[in-house]
């Protein structure tokens, strides 16, 4: 997997890295006009999504302060993705 990733053309990599960045600002955007809750799945889905993006991003011209950044998130978002999911299931149960 990542030895496709270090074959891509440095453009398509920073691209990649850019549409991160614009999923980042999009949620944020999101979040701030009310669109999206921080209680989401959805929310942290495109912050996981966009923290892989950007972690892409950096692997033609890295930094080790973004890339924890990035691994930060992803993380996070992940965890939180799943606490979502069990507590859904878990209330899908106490209906049944």
């Amino acid at each position: 997997m990542f030895d496709f990733i270090t074959r891509l053309p440095p453009f398509v990599v920073n691209v990649i890295g850019v549409i991160g960045f614009s999923l980042y600002v999009m949620n944020y955007c999101l979040l701030t006009f009310h669109r999206l809750t921080s209680h989401s799945k959805l929310y942290f889905v495109i912050n996981l999504m966009a923290a892989s993006m950007v972690l892409i991003g950096l692997t033609h011209s890295f930094n080790l302060a973004a890339a924890l950044i990035q691994l930060f998130w992803i993380v996070i978002s992940t965890t939180a993705i799943i606490v979502r999911l069990r507590q859904s299931k878990r209330a899908d149960a106490e209906w049944a």
